[in-house]
C-alpha cells in the first residue's frame, strides 16, 4: 500500500513528480460550457483523442488527393501494408507475438470470426460458457452462434455466476462448473475485464482450467487492451478480441483487434470465413490462383484495410510506444490507488467501491455502488464538469486514464462528488 495522503498539496505534488503528466498535454481534453476543462473518466467508454491523430490522418487524405489508386503503393505511408504498421506496437500492449495479432474489422464481428474457427460444437460437447454479467454484445454473439448451429440458446448457455449477495466472480465456482459439466462445454468465452465491476480475471488460470476440461478458450478484451497487462501469449488462450476506441483512443466505432495463439498459426484445416486479404500476398494480385492461406492471426482477414480508422489507431498506439506501456500500468496502479485511497477516506456508508481491491485483479476502473442512488448523481456529477459512465442500478463507472488523467483531476473528482453527496 503507497503512503498516500489527504490534501490538494499532495495531489499537485504528485503530478509534479509523474515522469509521464506531459503526455496529457498531448491529448485534447474537452470543456465545459463555461470553457473550463472537464475531469473526463470515461475512457473505458471512449478514449480521448490524442493531437497528432489529426495530422496522421490528413496524411492519408493528402496522399488519396494527390495520389489516388497509387497511394496503395506510392503514399508516404503505403496503404498496401497499412495494417502492417500498427502490429508491432499492439502485439506488445496486449502481449503477444506479432504473428500472433491483427487489427481488422469490429469487435463483435472479429468475436463471430474467431467463432466460426474456435466453436466446434458436437452432439454431446456443444455449450458455451460466460461470466454471467458479460458485456451484452458478448452474451448475444454467443447466443447466435448457438442458435445458428441449431441448439437452444438457453440450454446451451452456461453462465459463471457471482455468489449471492457478492459482485465478483470466485473461481473455485468456475472449477465446480467444469468439474460438474466440462465435458459439455465446447467454448469458454470470459470478458477479460469485466465492463461493470472493472475485475480483471486471471486469464491464465482460466485457460488452464479450461483446457484441462477439453473446451476451446477465448477472451474479448475490450476493457483490457491497454489498460492492463493481458499477457495474451502466455495466457494460452486460443483467441482473444479487443476494442481500439476505448483505453486505445483511436476514435468512435474504430476497428478491433485480434489475438490467435502461434499454435494455431499453420493450422490450414481450421474452419474460418477467408477473403482475399488472408490470402499469400506475393500472390493476391494474381486474382485467378487458388486460395493460399497465410499463417499467423493475417490469415483471419477478409478485406483490405479502412485506411482513416487505420492511421487514427496508428496515431495513438506512436503515443504508447513513446510513453512506454509498463510506464503507463505502473502510474495506473498508483493514480486508481489514490483514487481509492480518497473514497474510503469519505467514509461514507453510502459509497461501496464494487472493483477488486486487489490491484493485480484490476485496472485503472474503480465502480462506485452508491446506495438508493439513481441516474440523478450522474447528471449532478456532469453538470460539476465530471463526466462518467453510469451503468443501472446504481453504479458509477469511473477510470483515471494514466495517459491523460491527473492526480489532481482524482482530487477533484471525489472533492465534488463529497459536496453532491453532502
Amino acid at each position: 500500500m503507497s503512503n498516500y495522503k489527504l490534501g490538494l498539496d499532495y495531489a499537485k505534488q504528485q503530478d509534479t513528480l509523474d515522469e509521464l503528466s506531459g503526455y496529457r498535454q498531448q491529448f485534447h481534453i474537452p470543456k465545459d460550457n463555461k470553457g473550463n476543462e472537464v475531469i473526463y473518466m470515461t475512457g473505458n467508454s471512449l478514449g480521448l483523442q490524442p493531437k497528432i491523430t489529426k495530422n496522421y490522418i490528413n496524411q492519408e487524405l493528402e496522399d488519396w488527393a494527390n495520389l489516388g489508386v497509387e497511394g496503395h503503393t506510392e503514399g508516404k505511408n503505403p496503404w498496401l501494408h497499412y495494417h502492417e504498421f500498427l502490429t508491432e506496437t499492439m502485439a506488445n500492449i496486449v502481449g503477444a507475438k506479432p504473428l500472433e495479432v491483427v487489427v481488422m474489422n469490429s469487435l463483435t464481428a472479429n468475436l463471430h470470426f474467431m467463432m466460426v474457427s474456435f466453436y466446434k460444437p458436437t452432439s454431446k460437447r456443444y455449450k458455451i460458457l460466460i461470466e454471467a454479467d458479460a458485456f451484452p454484445s458478448d452474451k448475444y454473439a454467443v447466443e447466435s452462434q448457438l442458435r445458428h448451429h441449431g441448439y437452444d440458446d438457453k440450454d446451451g448457455l452456461i453462465l459463471w455466476k457471482a455468489r449471492e449477495g457478492e459482485e465478483l466472480a470466485n473461481y473455485d465456482d468456475l472449477e465446480t462448473i467444469l468439474k460438474q459439466h466440462g465435458d459439455e462445454i465446447a467454448m469458454v468465452m470470459i470478458g477479460g475485464v469485466n465492463y461493470y465491476t472493472g475485475q480483471f480475471f486471471d486469464l491464465k488460470r482460466i485457460a488452464a482450467l479450461a483446457h484441462h476440461h477439453g473446451c476451446v478458450v477465448g477472451f474479448d478484451c475490450a476493457h483490457g487492451a491497454g489498460n492492463v497487462q493481458l499477457n495474451l501469449h502466455d495466457s494460452g488462450a486460443d483467441f482473444a478480441v479487443w476494442c481500439s476506441y476505448k483505453y486505445l483512443n483511436s476514435g468512435p466505432g474504430s476497428l478491433s483487434g485480434a489475438f490467435v495463439h502461434e499454435r494455431h498459426a499453420n493450422n490450414k484445416d481450421l474452419n474460418r470465413f477467408t477473403g482475399w486479404w488472408s490470402h499469400n500476398k506475393k500472390t493476391r494480385f494474381r486474382m485467378r490462383d487458388d486460395f493460399d492461406q497465410l499463417p499467423g492471426a493475417e490469415g483471419w482477414q477478409l478485406s483490405n484495410p479502412p485506411i482513416l480508422s487505420m492511421a487514427a489507431i496508428r496515431a495513438s498506439l506512436d503515443v504508447f510506444k513513446t510513453a512506454g506501456f509498463e510506464k503507463l500500468c505502473k502510474k495506473s496502479e498508483h493514480l486508481t490507488g489514490y483514487f481509492e485511497f480518497l473514497l474510503n477516506e469519505l467514509n461514507n456508508s453510502d459509497i461501496k467501491i464494487i472493483t477488486p481491491s486487489n490491484p493485480k485483479e484490476r485496472g485503472c476502473q474503480l465502480s462506485i455502488q452508491v446506495k438508493n442512488a439513481d441516474k440523478a448523481l450522474h447528471d449532478k456529477l456532469t453538470d460539476a464538469g465530471i463526466i462518467t459512465d453510469w451503468r443501472e442500478p446504481d453504479v458509477i463507472r469511473c477510470a483515471p486514464v494514466p495517459l491523460y488523467n491527473s492526480y489532481m483531476d482524482v482530487y477533484g473528482f471525489v472533492e465534488r462528488l463529497k459536496t453532491i453527496l453532502n
